[in-house]
């Protein structure tokens, strides 16, 4: 499957990956702090993955006004 990865931005290939927690634990990523989109939907972490996805994972960015 085509991993697209934010900040800093990369592409990458990855196989054997069945659903979005074993590829976010395959990549060490904290479920909490990122984004996962598969397509153009949001997908939560017990989402599974086709071998041909194209997945997108941003980071989570937070604020707010002082």
């Amino acid at each position: 499957m085509k991993v697209l990865l934010r900040n800093p931005r990369r592409e990458i290939e990855v196989e054997g990956i069945t659903s979005v927690a074993a590829l976010l634990g395959h990549l060490d990523l904290n479920p909490e702090s990122v984004l996962v989109i598969v397509g153009d939907e949001l997908v939560t972490n017990d989402a599974p993955l086709a071998p041909d996805a194209e997945v997108e994972i941003r980071p989570v960015i937070s604020g707010g006004a002082a």
